[in-house]
């Protein structure tokens, strides 16, 4: 390969990060909200690049369940649908629950080192009250668990379920100001300590108690948005 064509490359690949870095942040904090349709050509002449990076900016975030693409070829801010709140925080519990078990199992040592040092980050993006940071430090502390857990499956269902509820868990940390409060800091830490001590029925307590506090809280967020929109109308 020609140098200019690496260099190419690597121009294309540092405009498509930035381009993806800006339009996720947008659509986490909904500055975009779901349903805006995306379309290239108005990206391309936004960020003043190609369609080439934009085009591969979209699919990342088409992979994270962030846009969707249309039978039309268009690509739109996915919709939220909040009809399935019930489910998607069911099927979160119980990806908690399994891969926390299945860590405290079949963890290496090398893996919670790994667990441990994702927490670390998680914890100064909680101190920094970063929110986009700690959706994506939660994120990758779980997903270090369920690599620990030994089944890939885990990793690729929970990893959808995470990308899927990026813009739910900002909600969640919207409705605490960005001051995530310290005793959910320590939810994690009282994990790490039951998969390092090999305690299956206390990592399923723990993370029964994490996912239920987290559950309820979201689901008292969507009933006071329903009322208030009823009480408007």
């Amino acid at each position: 390969m020609k140098k200019t064509d690496i260099t190419e490359k690597k121009k294309r690949g540092l405009g498509a990060q930035s381009i993806y870095d800006r339009l996720r942040r947008d659509i986490i904090e909904l500055v975009l909200p779901p349903g805006v349709p995306l379309d290239e050509i108005n990206l391309s002449n936004q960020f003043q690049m190609s369609r080439t990076p934009v085009r591969e900016a979209l699919v990342r975030l088409a992979a994270e369940g962030l846009v969707t693409s249309l039978p039309n070829r268009n690509t739109i801010v996915s919709v939220i649908d909040f009809r399935q709140i019930g489910g998607y925080l069911d099927a979160l519990t119980l990806m908690y629950r399994v891969t926390t078990r299945g860590a405290a199992v079949h963890h290496r040592p090398h893996q919670l080192e790994h667990i441990r040092a994702r927490q670390d980050e998680f914890a100064v993006a909680v101190r920094n009250q970063d929110a986009l940071a700690m959706i994506v430090t939660n994120r990758d502390f779980h997903i270090a668990i369920a690599e620990a857990a030994d089944n890939p499956y885990y990793v690729g269902l929970f990893s959808k379920l995470l990308d899927e509820g990026q813009r739910i868990l900002r909600m969640y940390y919207s409705s605490f100001d960005d001051r995530l409060p310290d005793e959910y800091v320590r939810e994690h830490e009282e994990m790490i300590l039951a998969i390092a001590a090999r305690d299956t029925d206390r990592a399923d307590r723990l993370a029964i108690g994490h996912a239920e506090q987290i559950s309820r809280h979201i689901r008292g967020l969507m009933s006071r948005d329903v009322a208030a929109k009823m009480a408007l109308k």
